[in-house]
């Protein structure tokens, strides 16, 4: 317990430390180094603050899979979160999500459609075992403190998808639809929620545009929320090693950590040193140019999210295969006609088949 509320002062230190507005001395310090502290705890401490936190899926990664999962089993996070808001999950199946995490009967196959039939045509890997953990955690908390999770994938019929203009529909809608339902579902109802996404929908300025966020195309999950009201979401993207070009001692860092960036060296960073962007557009209606690279703006890292999650040295991160059902060759078959009417690549369609092949 006294470790316990120690790391959760140091973090309250920090999270306080973002409401410094004035531009006097705090300004002009010299950024200190970024300190790693505890993350379930630094976490469960910016929901004290926070309605919203959002923790960035770096979509397969094992390391933040099982963090996700650890993060969700402490009874501290249970104690103050209501919902968790995810991207790998089809919001026409809400019903059936929602049945499966109290601990209902669902069959495995309809559980399946929740990420088999999201926007995105060839899936985000997804760890199947989230569900049953929710579930797990869920059966050993009364019925008004069970933990809900929001299908935050705009609720497509890939039945009714003939053509790209069909699916861009919905696809146009893979931010705007969780904002609203994080401001439907979470705030209006003044409820808690951790948000868990690529973080690149965590983005205040989008760098793709070079931070104009004039063009509705560019707006994020982050910049709607923030742009409609008074909530400030609190944001923590996912980071490795690299970051050592800024800050030599992260190598030592213990995998996982977390550190606040407000005030630091990693926050004073432009945000390309987290987020490398090999080109920018301008968009003018349907015309998409390329911004000159002497043109680009800086932005500081501490001004685009809250924190970083350390996973870990790069060499030692590790993926986890995406394991398409091929025995269900309907399923199978679908999969690759998603794939040829969206216009992806068709290096993705023969991936599926040769892993596919013998099975």
């Amino acid at each position: 317990m006294r470790i316990h509320a120690f790391v959760a002062h140091i973090v309250w230190l920090a999270l306080s430390s973002q409401f410094l507005t004035s531009r006097g001395s705090a300004q002009t310090e010299v950024p200190k180094p970024a300190m790693p502290v505890e993350p379930i705890a630094a976490i469960v401490e910016a929901f004290r603050s926070h309605s919203v936190v959002a923790l960035g899926d770096a979509h397969g990664n094992e390391q933040a899979q099982a963090f996700l999962k650890s993060l969700i089993r402490d009874a501290r996070f249970a104690g103050l979160v209501n919902d968790i808001v995810i991207e790998f999950g089809n919001a026409r199946y809400q019903n059936v999500v929602d049945r499966f995490v109290r601990g209902e009967t669902v069959p495995a196959d309809s559980l399946r459609l929740v990420w088999h039939n999201t926007t995105i045509p060839n899936e985000i890997p997804v760890d199947e075992e989230f569900f049953q953990v929710v579930r797990t955690v869920n059966a050993s908390l009364l019925r008004e403190r069970q933990l809900r999770v929001l299908l935050g994938d705009p609720p497509i019929d890939w039945s009714a998808v003939r053509d790209r203009a069909d699916h861009f529909k919905w696809l146009a809608m893979r931010d705007s639809y969780p904002a609203s339902l994080i401001q439907v579902e979470v705030l209006a109802r003044q409820r808690r929620a951790l948000v868990v996404y690529g973080q690149l929908h965590f983005q205040r300025k989008n760098v793709m545009s070079n931070m104009d966020m004039s063009d509705w195309r560019m707006q994020t999950i982050i910049s709607l929320i923030e742009g409609a009201s008074p909530t400030k979401v609190f944001t923590i993207w996912n980071v490795d090693d690299a970051l050592t070009s800024v800050q030599p001692d992260i190598a030592t860092w213990r995998a996982p950590s977390l550190a606040i960036l407000r005030g630091t060296k990693l926050g004073a960073a432009d945000i390309t040193v987290i987020t490398p962007t090999p080109v920018r557009f301008a968009f003018q209606g349907e015309t998409r140019s390329q911004i000159p690279r002497d043109q680009w703006r800086s932005l500081r890292a501490e001004d685009q999210l809250d924190a970083v999650l350390y996973l870990g040295p790069r060499s030692t991160l590790t993926q986890a295969p995406i394991s398409p059902v091929c025995a269900d060759r309907r399923y199978i078959e679908e999969r690759l006609r998603r794939i040829a009417l969206t216009g992806i690549p068709p290096a993705e369609a023969e991936r599926v088949k040769q892993h596919c092949q013998g099975k």
